[in-house]
């Protein structure tokens, strides 16, 4: 009896605590929807590669899978990403209601993504035409990755991104993809059933991924109508310099970041494919693909941790900051424990009914990319908490240091262990990574009490 009522005050206890956290139930609630929404966009995202995987074969598969990877390569590599600095900036002026601002904030995010879009497609285009011959690319090859090139021009995320974020509406984010990634699922089955080769499969996808920038870029016109900021094309700017200040300091250094981590994770299928063979970029980018859905969970966490960390950071609330911080962690390396797991139980069943028996190999390459996802989930707290900090330099720093290992270690192990040296470069990367930003932060921490 006594043991019943210590365990039924033990109970409400808990339940009372849990109660009380009001900004985690909707922290969770927002992220259920974003995970909900990606990792069903991933699965039927897998299966439309899959199909694509299975009507092509290794080698045109891996042909699509370089023109894909290279195209994700320059458009991370010059993408200004605008919805971070948006987000700083535009929240504070969301908060004393500064309606210019924000409309001028908006605009040149947009003018901006535009710009690096359109910069993205040229050097693309002058890299394949002056670089290809140079290195041995093949006239097939380039010809298929110079068509894939269009796609770049309309590759419009960052202001998108920040107005969708800023406003919350996270479920229209999460479910509206999954609704283009069923319709792309549906056209490559389509596709199987017609009997496409690798120019249409490249065509269906080329169209995909605009029809999804323009679909994004149109919903985030449609809330900024719905909140009244009506327009925000004819804001004059005015001097951004003066009216948000630090912005363009903000933006260098988290950019610089961002941009060496997108460059180990956009180019390493090339590299895999340039020191090995197509056929093996074709199984790492199916087995990258797959540890992928995992690895969108620290993604998604960070599109609704980074705006609450630095509203808590702001009113200088430590306690609060540093638990908000040690629970999403704990969260997230949970999850990639669980998704570890999973894969190790069901993986050569997964690649075997949707791939095919030719992309069973890939297996091995899924479980030594998810011990990186690991690193990488547990990571990306970290990253936001540093983010809302203000330490950007940080965060270049720890990129720097581990995009350099990667490489060096990919370049070392590619050509002697194959395709398994990119998934090992991965993991040091991350590691080194994990590792710099977690002492970081401590040491911020501690100078705080």
């Amino acid at each position: 009896m006594i043991l019943l009522e210590s365990l039924l005050k033990k109970t409400r206890k808990y339940r009372l605590a849990w109660q009380a956290e009001a900004d985690l139930h909707g922290r969770l609630k927002n992220i259920a929807h974003l995970l909900t929404g990606n990792f069903a966009s991933a699965f039927v995202g897998l299966a439309g590669f899959a199909l694509t995987a299975r009507a092509l074969g290794p080698a045109d598969y891996g042909l699509l899978a370089l023109s894909f990877a290279y195209t994700r390569g320059i458009e991370r590599f010059v993408s200004f990403r605008s919805w971070q600095p948006l987000i700083k900036y535009g929240a504070k002026a969301l908060q004393v209601g500064e309606t210019d601002d924000l409309k001028a904030l908006f605009k040149f995010g947009l003018l901006i993504d535009l710009a690096t879009a359109l910069a993205g497609w040229g050097l693309a285009v002058l890299i394949v035409l002056f670089a290809g011959p140079l290195f041995g690319i093949s006239e097939e090859m380039s010809r298929f990755v110079l068509i894939y090139c269009a796609v770049l021009p309309f590759q419009v995320t960052g202001m998108p991104t920040a107005v969708m974020r800023l406003y919350g509406r996270f479920k229209i984010v999460a479910y509206g993809q999954v609704a283009a990634s069923i319709l792309r699922a549906l056209l490559c089955l389509a596709g199987v059933y017609l009997g496409w080769g690798l120019f249409e499969f490249m065509l269906l996808w080329m169209a995909s991924q605009i029809c999804s920038s323009l679909n994004r870029t149109a919903w985030a016109f449609r809330e900024l109508r719905k909140q009244g900021l009506t327009g925000v094309m004819w804001v004059p700017l005015g001097d951004i310099r003066t009216r948000f200040p630090g912005f363009w300091s903000f933006s260098l250094w988290t950019n610089m970041a961002l941009i060496i981590q997108a460059c180990a994770f956009e180019f390493d299928t090339l590299l895999v494919g340039y020191l090995a063979d197509p056929g093996s970029a074709g199984l790492y980018h199916i087995a990258k693909r797959v540890a992928k859905i995992a690895q969108q969970a620290g993604e998604q966490v960070q599109a609704v941790l980074y705006p609450d960390l630095s509203r808590v950071w702001a009113t200088e609330g430590i306690d609060e900051f540093r638990k908000t911080v040690s629970q999403t962690g704990w969260l997230l390396f949970a999850f990639g424990v669980c998704a570890l797991i999973g894969a190790h139980l069901t993986i050569e069943w997964v690649l075997r009914v949707t791939a095919g028996p030719g992309f069973e190999a890939a297996a091995s390459l899924v479980m030594v990319q998810f011990v990186a996802v690991i690193m990488f989930l547990c990571g990306r707290t970290l990253y936001s908490a540093l983010l809302a900090m203000g330490h950007e330099k940080i965060l270049l720093q720890s990129a720097l240091l581990g995009g350099v290992l990667f490489l060096f270690t990919a370049v070392v192990l590619i050509p002697r262990v194959g395709a398994v040296g990119a998934n090992v470069a991965h993991i040091v990367m991350s590691g080194v990574w994990f590792v710099q930003m977690a002492i970081a932060y401590r040491r911020k921490l501690d100078s705080k009490r």
